[in-house]
């Protein structure tokens, strides 16, 4: 979207805002569809799929979840969006302004349009959201070895390295079946344990990958997924040499951190991530941080956060999820209304520093309110999770129930196929899902999590009461960023 000048009718300023494109956490859309234009003596009416809540000075945000972002009305928008709460021909909504007016009128009619605000006659909505993605996902874990020991960790930390020529095989393995399938990108995310035990083996499979990539005409991304405790000046400038993003873990400030995050000899690992981050920084690499939200962490999310914002690092709020490693570790669990009140409050210290770039896909969960979706993730789907011996399972936190290895001729299709583990349903398929307002943005929370609480993969997650009550809350904080830093639409 290019942005220009106001939209203003006259001295009632008329302005309409829309977020910038943001980068997808691990959903992503695949709805197409047409944007209808204003029909020539037509019928308009408002959406009834469309959402909006009111912001400081008479502004609101609005959004349809069947399409995606969320745009900000001024208080005459809104007036002019209301017009159309019953159908209403397009002539006789026109015909309330004056001519010198029009063409005000009709741009922001175009654009609530444009976001699914309105609808004509023709095109009474908008079909549920395919799933038709471009981009086929690896995990590659390059070792099962780590210097710390996360209570969280699904890792069995058996001590196993990925040779270089099992982690060529899971590469090329990778390239079969993104070509078999017709993928024109594949992000590959460099894992462990602690990749950067293997920073030299990374550094020879993305040189590796990345002539495979221009052989095929194929777009590479990676990602290398630390801890942040081993990162030199040296390691920024290799990862940077070679065009990969770092994902470092960070779940708090201190103690919040360390209480989940120490070292095999029990201390704290919370001063070293945090002087990797700067390191980073200092070095021209800007890290993704990904934190954990537990009930050891969870009341220092607020001080956190503003530390985050200060130094305009992009981050993602993610919900602990329990399993066989960790279940015993009831002290991680919460309580819904000790989350809800934990999140709120972090939100309340980001409204505080609002940074610059699109919130959506970054503060509840794995939810993406930028784009719909029908499934969660992209497991059983677009989704290769290899391990240090080249089996290939579905989803990382299943790596001991391997479906198949990397010397298969298409190891995509066996975990397509697979009928048993993990078992990733379009929401559409979850019955306590189909007529809740948000499901193609939330798309029913992540179906292992909702397995190992509701005992079936068909139903909604047991994350959704706090899910329902803090999306709300997301839209209004990025109506207010907008406000802050967006142009207006033309």
């Amino acid at each position: 979207m290019n942005y220009s000048g106001p939209v203003l009718l006259q001295d009632r300023g008329m302005t309409v805002y829309t977020a910038r494109q943001c980068d997808c956490a691990c959903a992503e859309s695949s709805l197409h569809h047409a944007y209808p234009a204003i029909p020539s003596g037509g019928v308009l009416s408002a959406s009834p799929n469309a959402l909006a809540y009111r912001l400081p000075a008479d502004h609101y945000v609005t959004a349809n979840p069947l399409v995606g972002r969320p745009i900000v009305l001024n208080f005459s928008a809104f007036q002019l969006w209301q017009t159309f709460e019953h159908p209403l021909p397009v002539s006789a909504a026109f015909a309330q302004f004056p001519s010198q007016l029009q063409a005000a009128i009709t741009n922001s009619v175009q654009q609530m349009l444009t976001w699914g605000l309105l609808k004509t006659e023709a095109s009474p909505g908008f079909a549920p959201p395919k799933h038709e993605s471009n981009t086929l996902i690896a995990w590659l874990h390059t070792t099962d070895r780590c210097n710390l020991r996360c209570d969280y960790c699904y890792s069995p930390h058996i001590h196993v390295d990925m040779s270089p020529e099992t982690g060529r095989g899971a590469i090329d393995a990778v390239f079969r079946s993104a070509l078999a399938h017709g993928y024109s990108r594949i992000k590959l995310k460099y894992a462990g344990g602690e990749p950067l035990l293997r920073l030299a083996l990374v550094a020879a499979l993305h040189r590796y990958a990345d002539n495979l990539a221009r052989r095929y005409g194929i777009l590479l991304d990676g990602v290398i997924l630390s801890n942040g405790t081993l990162l030199t000046p040296d390691a920024v400038a290799l990862i940077r040499s070679l065009g990969l993003r770092l994902m470092i873990s960070l779940d708090g400030l201190g103690s919040f951190h360390d209480r989940n995050r120490s070292y095999t000899a029990g201390r704290g690992s919370a001063d070293d991530v945090t002087r990797a981050i700067d390191l980073a920084l200092n070095t021209g690499l800007v890290p993704e941080i990904s934190v954990t939200i537990s009930g050891r962490n969870a009341e220092g999310l607020p001080m956190l956060v503003t530390w985050l914002n200060e130094r305009n690092l992009p981050f993602s709020l993610n919900f602990y999820r329990d399993h066989d490693r960790s279940g015993s570790l009831t002290d991680l669990q919460m309580a819904d209304d000790q989350m809800l009140a934990a999140m709120l409050a972090a939100f309340k210290a980001i409204e505080a520093d609002l940074p610059n770039r699109s919130l959506l896909a970054s503060l509840v969960d794995r939810a993406n309110l930028s784009a719909p979706h029908a499934y969660p993730c992209a497991v059983g789907q677009d989704y290769l999770v290899i391990d240090p011996k080249g089996r290939v399972s579905k989803c990382q936190m299943q790596m001991d129930d391997a479906v198949t290895d990397i010397t298969a001729d298409d190891p995509l299709a066996q975990i397509r196929g697979a009928q048993t583990g993990i078992q990733n349903l379009s929401v559409d398929e979850k019955a306590e899902c189909r007529q809740c307002e948000w499901r193609y943005w939330c798309a029913g929370g992540c179906p292992l999590a909702t397995y190992r609480t509701k005992g079936c993969y068909n139903t909604s997650s047991s994350n959704c009461t706090i899910y329902k009550a803090l999306y709300p809350e997301v839209l209004k904080l990025e109506g207010l960023r907008l406000l802050k830093y967006a142009s207006p639409l033309q």
